[in-house]
């Protein structure tokens, strides 16, 4: 995740508190959403970003979960991830989101 994004997160969870926020992550590849699941929840593991030794606590999901799958419309789904859905490994996804929230107490 990079440090923009690092630093509008964090403003956000101080402005409308972490309670009522709720990452959605669209990342292509397992690793590198779970570790921006990481960032937003534990801080950030390279200690370089403004998330650096901050605890967020933040739920957060990728979009290619079940959680949010059924809480978007399907036709918008299907025309805004569907076909991102049927390329990538959906499995290795949500096994590493499910491993990071499990990890934090947040599932």
């Amino acid at each position: 995740m990079d440090l923009e994004n690092q630093k509008r997160i964090k403003t956000l969870a101080e402005e409308k508190g972490a309670e009522n926020l709720v990452v959605i992550l669209g990342g292509a590849e397992a690793e590198a959403s779970g570790l921006a699941c990481e960032t937003v929840t534990t801080g950030d593991p390279t200690f370089a970003g403004p998330l650096a030794g901050v605890q967020l606590g933040l739920s957060c999901y990728h979009v290619v979960e079940d959680e949010v799958k059924e809480a978007v419309d399907p036709a918008v789904y299907d025309e805004q991830v569907g076909m991102m859905e049927m390329v990538l490994d959906v499995d290795a996804i949500k096994a590493e989101m499910q491993q990071y929230r499990s990890e934090t107490a947040l599932a």
